[in-house]
Formats: C-alpha cells, structure tokens, sequence
C-alpha cells in the first residue's frame, strides 16, 4: 500500500456533500480557525477501518499524508501514528514522538489534536520531563495550546492530575473559545476521577474562568452546584 493508493481509497470514500458540511463545521472560511482547510468527505469510521485494513505504513509515507493540504488525509496519518505508536518499540515511539512534534503546522484543528494528543505527546511523555507541554502552553499557537492540555488526558486516565491543573491555570487567561471548551473538558476529565481536586481548583479561579470554560468544567455536576459556581455563590 504506497500513499498514492490510500489518497484513491480515500477518494472513493469521499462523499461530496458531506465535505460541504465539514467546511462549515470546522470553520475553514477567511479569518476563522480553520481557515484553507479542504475536505473530502470521508467518515472518521470509514477512516479508521481503512487504518486497519493497510496497518504497517512506512513512517516516510506517513509523512507525506501527515503534509497534505486535505483534511482527510492528515487524520488518517495521524491516526496511523496513534496505532504506530502504541505496537511500536521505544526507538520507533521516539521518532513518532520527534514527527509529531515538529509537525504541529499540519495537525491544525481541532479534531486532529483531539484523536492524538493522548496517544502520542501524552503517551510519550507521561514518564518523562514534561517541559515541551508547558512550552506548547505558553506559545502564541492556537493548535499547541491545544495540544498542550489534551494531551493530559493521557495522565489523567491514569490517575496523574498535576499537569492538567498546572496547564489549566496557564491557560485561564487564553482568548480563544477552543481552549476554554479544551481546558473545561479536561478540568471535567480530572472531575470524573478525583471530583475533589477538580472543586478544589474550581474554588480558586472559577471566578476568573472565561465563561465557556467553567460551563464546560461543571457540566456534570448537580443542577444546583451548577448555579452555585455560575452565579458566583462561593
């Protein structure tokens, strides 16, 4: 399976309408997030089970899709490094780890940070020194921001918190409504292990949470531990 064969699965894959919708939906128009972004219409389902069909491309080859200018294309290679990654030796993580790192120019929306975060900065990091996450953080990129907070959820699925927190609070100042529902998201994640530890930071800076964030944060909780945080009764 050469990339030239998996952009013409791709391709017949591809449902023109639906690619109409994903423009939309991911905001590729000018000045908004996703801005150029192209789409084929392709199925994050039908994505995957082409991944499981064609396993074993050639980490050179997942470049070359990892750059592409479709949408598609780029989560397919993305998605190929997740499951890579988690078969591979240490030697070969670290070069997944190393193109990943390197290449946040392509992994530049949402969906695409969502599906590998975890599975590769996170993974690959979660026992080591953790610094490149906290220069993501406080980069001026939207996309490492991003990446910075999803990828504690790898650490906080296995019950580490500290970094979902010390990123949160660099993050609380941030502008942009993607890093509030990111961090809101990851704040109800640490919530759905330790609800302490999440009301105890709650306590301290709901206040000067963008409102997106802390609406995301407290989604789960009791209707009226919900106002309670809304309406500032702490």
């Amino acid at each position: 399976m050469t990339v030239s064969d998996i952009s013409l699965e791709l391709r017949k894959l591809a449902e023109p309408e639906r690619a109409e919708v994903h423009q939309r939906f991911f905001k590729t128009g000018k000045g908004e997030y996703g801005e150029g972004d192209k789409f084929l219409g392709v199925r994050v389902p039908l994505i995957r089970k082409l991944l499981r069909q064609h396993r074993g491309l050639p980490l050179a080859d997942i470049t070359v899709l990892l750059s592409s200018r479709w949408h598609e294309e780029r989560l397919f290679a993305l998605l190929a490094m997740v499951d890579s990654f988690g078969r591979s030796n240490r030697e070969l993580r670290e070069e997944i780890y190393d193109l990943y790192m390197a290449s946040t120019q392509w992994i530049n929306n949402w969906d695409l940070v969502d599906l590998s975060a975890p599975g590769i900065p996170g993974a690959w990091l979660f026992d080591k020194d953790r610094k490149p996450l906290y220069e993501f953080a406080r980069s001026s990129g939207l996309w490492k921001k991003r990446i910075a907070i999803i990828s504690t959820q790898h650490f906080i699925r296995n019950n580490d918190f500290s970094d979902t927190l010390a990123i949160s609070e660099i993050l609380l100042g941030d502008v942009h409504d993607l890093i509030h529902k990111a961090v809101g998201w990851m704040l109800r994640e640490v919530g759905k292990r330790d609800l302490e530890i999440e009301e105890k930071f709650l306590r301290e800076y709901y206040s000067e949470m963008p409102r997106t964030m802390l609406r995301y944060a407290i989604e789960r909780f009791p209707e009226e531990k919900r106002q309670d945080y809304l309406k500032g009764r702490f």
